[in-house]
């Protein structure tokens, strides 16, 4: 990627750090610090954990034959390196791994083999050094760490056993990169490996453990081991990783090789959060054939919040999910437009129409809102729970299954009829569906922050806001008579047909899957 762009690898990766941490942070994700993993700090403490596995006896040097690519003159990576994989027969396997079934890779294991830099398949296997993790060692204990995780999505679980039950094989560690954490010994170049350096699924790992240290030492008093070391009281934390089913084998083998292997007292993973592939019409994403969106790209024709809601509210927790304009434009019509927003306009509107944009008091809530209360109390229980659990797209439902309590309470309750004959009932129905309305910039403000914000900002609330208990009795009455409230502009703009069809020319569609 560098080379394409013209550039050289240090300055390829800093531009594009810079890149995906503002893109990200558009998105509204947010980090305590985005790290990389060529620091200081991680070049010295993936070096220490080779040291300490090696004495350990679990890293061992060998001989081994890796490919040459003539034409390029260099050795290749195994990402270097694409063809036919052995397993399932997909050509474009790379050499570390098969992202059509999954299984990983040697690149010596590839048929019809060519180089990625040149296209050349004038490739021979030479001998070269390398360091090598044994697993082979480790299977047992790490059979019986995946053992403790039973809480683990079936997705984790089931990549991690068909790995350990297949049989795990010792792993090369280091490749011949000009860029990477250097392979030492005792502080100086290693003999016989200078200018190797560390694989990346060996030293990346470790960057999570760095990336705190890089923190801590970013602001007087911080402690880093606080949270990696169990001996410095890090039994307390809890570690949640989330990721794609591809590097699921990468966190539940290897890494905790590293991790167990060192015999310190490092904390490992509790929940491993693994999630199915989001495909392209049932495809896969392509940034050489033009097909699909990607972030950048996402944020110049439609706002943050309707892909964190498409994104989410389709998960793919139990499947691969497929993206398509049309799902994707009648997920955020129906779900945001029609019931979050439709909720909120109606009775922001009609505040300030009827009673001149303030929260009006009077009245006593009566059977209805009693029916709301223990509705709400349930749901938002559902939710918690639901969120508690990781459960995304579950999480997604429930938040929408309340967006349509609203709809339904103010459908029933029809306050523009009661204000005709009693408006203390009128008020009572105001209030209360005013209520609502704040609550949802509380508990919408995880799956789309931006619009819950606005919403927030209607009632003058601060945010973020502390995750409401599930009394709704309390959290449905506690908006003061007399507070001002204003309409914001619409939240969530349809997605009509032209824009469908727009996009499905500059991006893809089914006929291009």
């Amino acid at each position: 990627a560098a080379a394409a762009a013209g550039q050289d690898v240090e300055t390829y990766c800093a531009e594009q750090h810079i890149l995906q941490r503002d893109v990200a942070a558009a998105f509204g994700l947010s980090w305590d610090w985005f790290g990389r993993s060529s620091s200081p700090q991680n070049r010295k403490l993936t070096q220490h954990f080779a040291e300490v596995l090696e004495a350990n006896g679990l890293i061992e040097e060998r001989v081994d034959q890796m490919v040459y690519s003539i034409d390029d003159k260099r050795f290749l990576p195994d990402r270097y390196i694409e063809g036919t994989c052995p397993h399932c027969g997909f050509d474009k396997a790379r050499g570390d791994q098969c992202d059509n079934c999954g299984n990983l890779l040697d690149p010596t294991d590839l048929k019809d083999a060519y180089s990625v830099i040149s296209g050349s398949r004038n490739l021979e296997v030479r001998d070269t050094r390398h360091l090598y993790l044994l697993q082979t060692k480790m299977a047992d204990r790490i059979r019986a760490w995946v053992d403790t995780h039973g809480d683990w999505p079936i997705l984790a679980k089931s990549i991690a056993y068909k790995f350990l039950d297949e049989g795990l094989i010792d792993r090369g560690i280091t490749r011949d990169l000009a860029w990477g954490v250097p392979v030492v010994k005792d502080g100086a170049p290693r003999p016989g490996m200078e200018g190797k350096v560390f694989y990346v699924w060996f030293d990346a790992p470790i960057e999570y453990i760095a990336a705190t240290q890089e923190w801590a030492e970013a602001e007087a008093g911080r402690d880093w081991q606080r949270w990696w070391r169990t001996d410095a009281g890090a039994d307390d934390v809890r570690y949640v990783e989330f990721m794609g089913k591809d590097n699921v084998a990468f966190h539940t083998v290897s890494f905790p090789a590293t991790i167990l292997g060192s015999e310190e007292p490092w904390k490992s993973v509790d929940m491993l959060k693994a999630f199915n592939w989001l495909n392209w019409y049932g495809g896969k994403f392509s940034t050489s054939n033009k097909r699909g969106v990607f972030m950048d790209a996402a944020l110049e024709i439609l706002p943050p919040d309707f892909w964190r809601w498409y994104l989410t509210s389709n998960a793919p927790e139990s499947s691969d999910t497929a993206f398509t304009w049309e799902m994707f434009a009648s997920s955020v019509n129906r779900d945001l437009a029609d019931v979050l927003g439709n909720f909120i306009n109606r009775i922001l509107k009609f505040t300030e129409g009827k009673f001149d944009g303030v929260v009006p008091g009077g009245g006593e809530p009566g059977p209805l809102e009693e029916k709301l209360f223990a509705d709400v109390s349930a749901r938002l229980a559902d939710l918690t729970e639901q969120m508690d659990a990781i459960e995304v797209r579950k999480s997604a439902q429930a938040l929408r299954a309340l967006w349509v309590v609203g709809n339904e309470y103010l459908q029933e309750a029809a306050p523009w009829t009661a204000i005709k004959t009693d408006r203390d009932r009128a008020a009572v129905i105001v209030r209360t569906a005013l209520s609502l309305a704040a609550l949802y910039s509380k508990i919408s403000a995880p799956f789309i922050p931006f619009a819950a914000e606005e919403i927030a900002k209607a009632f003058s609330l601060a945010t973020p806001a502390a995750w409401p208990s599930s009394n709704a009795s309390i959290e449905l009455t506690s908006l003061p008579a007399g507070l001002s409230v204003r309409a914001p502009e619409v939240l969530f703009k349809k997605i009509d047909d032209d824009q469908i069809a727009e996009w499905t020319a500059r991006f893809g569609g089914a006929e291009q899957a």
